[in-house]
């Protein structure tokens, strides 16, 4: 019995053993599945933590460096940051001037100098300055590396960065700085540079081109003081940045369109006149005179007015300077226009208008002389001196050639017929009237001042009386020219018209004259007397023998000798008509051209016909009045024969003088002698 207590002793540890064994499995596999359920969530963090490593290596990095490199990076750090954060600084202060800058500079044009110059000062700072905080965050990225004591990739950026700011650094371009507000500031200033001139550019009012001459006293500046000051300021600020030439540019712009807008006032269209588009001098003789005028207004009062004004705006930059910005205004204002027209003028064709034309321009330079020295004697303004030199030239050798030419083309003329109306010849009375104006007052020193400048060219001296004796030599040609014309002629009745017309031209036209004293009282007293035998000579063998058909011969009236006599009158009125009708037809193309002796002429003829004509009439027209063809021999009535006889020798409408013709020379022209003053008296 005790062994099988024993025995159920012995089942009963069994049994609590495989149930202690049951839980202990049981447990051990909660705590494997709990140990699988922590592993699973546990790998994702062990990837990350894997990724982190690089990052956290490196940020303990520094504590594995070197001590003594440790100790030295803050040195190194606290260097290279200072100048960089100035730089930082003053670029932060740049942008704050921007507002400031972006207005407009006329509501306060000092203040916004100010700031520009500001502005300036920054951007020089920052210049100075950039480069050698880059160097500095250089040195220490390269420290950094050099002691392996930041992330590589940290330090490939600032490589990247400090690279790019050294390439923008040594860029000459400096409107990275600041983004280019300092240009966009500078236009501003070149928008109120052009606006203060443009404001103020006012044309010259002009009354009328025909007060021109009176006009002497010399412009004042056309701008106000104050105007000039804030042109000054700007031109300083716009100077200092390389814009002065872009500031002369928009000055010569303005003013010399100022200038051009008073000019157009004067209607100077004539100044493009070219030798295609006039004939000769003669057309375009108006428009010498105005230029004479316009071109010594333009200098003394437009472009004396620039030149003040050039030297007061440019002047603090230099005398080079502001010439030549009032050389470029000149030229593009008009003065080449000027000299260019005048040089036209010596081009044409030459005649002896031409020569008192020459003068006068010559004359017009010459009293411009000083003028033009001070105003266009600078090296910028060689092309004008050049223009001017060589028109100089060209009108001192035209008028000598054409007044040294004058007394041979006078004698080429002598082989050309006279005129077939017997009137003066144009050569006769342009030749005598250029000799009296060549030896009055006004030209004779032009002409002498000419012909002194033009020898002594060709080292060769002038005096007075070779000009004095080459005019005598020329009327003594006109003289002679005259005593071959008189003798040319078929008709002798219309070869004594001819020399009384001019004998008496000679005479009125010289007398009292500068060449009239030269010539002396018996040379006057001789053509006088020539005059005078020669309207003699005309009336005489003319109109002085009409008379003589009304003889009265054989009319003694008597009883039953009515019919007889009134044949004979009939007979004696029908040839004195015939000889009236041929002769008045012969002389209506003649041609008296002074008023004065055409009416003294007249004069003498009507009482040479007119009283016997009337009294035959009285006496013996009843004869054949009563006959019933009286209207065949009582042809004209008293009044009628006075009236067409003061009538004779009247200039022809339409026909005026000119200097076409007969070209004799190569190098001068002169009228045809066919060609007469009728239409000039």
């Amino acid at each position: 019995m005790a062994e099988s207590v024993r025995s159920d002793g012995k089942g009963n540890d069994s049994i609590e053993n495989l149930i202690a064994a049951r839980k202990s499995l049981k447990l051990s596999l909660e705590k494997s599945k709990s140990l699988g359920f922590a592993l699973e969530k546990a790998g994702p963090r062990l990837d990350e933590m894997k990724e982190r490593l690089p990052s956290l290596e490196a940020a303990v990095r520094p504590i594995r460096a070197d001590k003594e490199a440790l100790d030295a990076a803050g040195g190194h750090i606290n260097r290279a940051i200072g100048p960089a954060a100035a730089v930082l600084k003053v670029f932060d202060a740049v942008h704050g001037l921007e507002k400031s800058l972006l207005s407009d500079p006329r509501n306060d044009l000092p203040g916004y100098l100010a700031v520009l110059k500001r502005l300036q000062e920054a951007l020089r700072f920052l210049g100075d300055n950039c480069g050698l905080a880059i160097q500095w965050l250089e040195d220490i990225v390269e420290y950094l590396e050099d002691n392996i004591m930041a992330d590589e990739r940290h330090l490939l950026n600032l490589k990247k960065s400090l690279k790019g700011l050294r390439e923008l650094e040594s860029d000459d371009d400096r409107a990275h700085l600041d983004g280019g507000l300092l240009n966009a500031a500078l236009d501003k200033l070149e928008g109120e540079f052009r606006q203060l001139l443009t404001e103020h550019s006012v044309p010259l009012p002009m009354s009328s081109s025909s007060t021109l001459g009176e006009q002497a006293v010399i412009a004042p500046s056309p701008l106000p003081v104050s105007v000039i000051h804030k042109l000054q300021a700007v031109l300083g600020r716009l100077r200092t940045n390389n814009r002065l030439e872009k500031c002369i540019s928009i000055y010569v712009e303005v003013r010399s369109s100022n200038v051009r807008a008073s000019l157009r006032a004067l209607d100077l269209d004539y100044l493009e006149i070219s030798i295609a588009e006039f004939n000769d001098v003669q057309s375009i003789e108006g428009y010498i005179a105005q230029w004479g005028k316009h071109l010594e207004f333009a200098v003394k009062h437009l472009f004396e007015a620039e030149y003040k004004l050039c030297n007061d705006v440019f002047e603090r930059i230099g005398l080079d300077v502001w010439m030549g910005c009032f050389s470029k205004i000149a030229a593009q204002a008009g003065i080449l226009a000027f000299l260019q027209f005048g040089k036209t003028v010596t081009e044409s064709k030459k005649d002896p208008i031409k020569l008192l034309k020459l003068l006068d321009i010559f004359a017009s330079l010459n009293k411009l002389r000083l003028d033009f020295n001070r105003l266009f004697g600078g090296a910028a303004c060689i092309e004008i001196q050049n223009l001017t030199r060589d028109l100089i030239k060209r009108v001192i050798d035209g008028a000598a050639e054409i007044f040294w030419e004058l007394l041979v083309q006078v004698e080429l003329q002598r082989q050309i017929p006279p005129p077939p109306d017997g009137n003066v010849p144009i050569l006769v009375s342009i030749i005598t009237e250029y000799c009296n104006k060549l030896l009055g007052d006004n030209y004779k020193p032009i002409l002498s001042q000419v012909l002194v400048i033009h020898r002594s060219w060709k080292h060769e001296k002038f005096q007075e009386r070779i000009l004095v004796g080459e005019v005598l030599n020329i009327i003594k040609a006109i003289e002679l020219n005259l005593e071959t014309w008189t003798k040319a002629y078929e008709d002798a009745i219309l070869s004594n018209l001819f020399a009384m017309n001019n004998h008496y031209h000679l005479s009125k036209h010289l007398k009292g004259t500068k060449v009239g004293d030269l010539l002396g009282d018996y040379w006057f007293r001789e053509h006088e007397q020539y005059k005078d035998y020669y309207a003699a000579i005309f009336l005489r063998d003319s109109w002085g023998k009409l008379p003589g058909h009304l003889s009265r011969e054989g009319l003694i009236l008597f009883s039953g000798g009515r019919a007889t006599a009134r044949d004979l009158v009939k007979k004696r009125l029908k040839t004195f008509n015939e000889a009236f009708d041929e002769m008045y037809k012969k002389q209506s193309s003649w041609v008296v051209p002074d008023r004065d002796l055409r009416e003294k002429i007249c004069h003498q003829i009507v009482q040479a016909v007119v009283p016997i004509y009337r009294s035959y009439m009285q006496n013996y027209g009843p004869l054949v009045e009563q006959d019933g063809s009286s209207n065949k021999y009582a042809k004209y009535s008293v009044q009628t024969l006075e009236q067409m006889l003061s009538s004779l020798f009247l200039p022809k409408p339409g026909r005026y003088a000119s200097f076409k013709g007969r070209q004799l020379s190569d190098k001068f022209s002169v009228a045809d002698l066919r060609r007469t003053t009728s239409a000039v008296v």
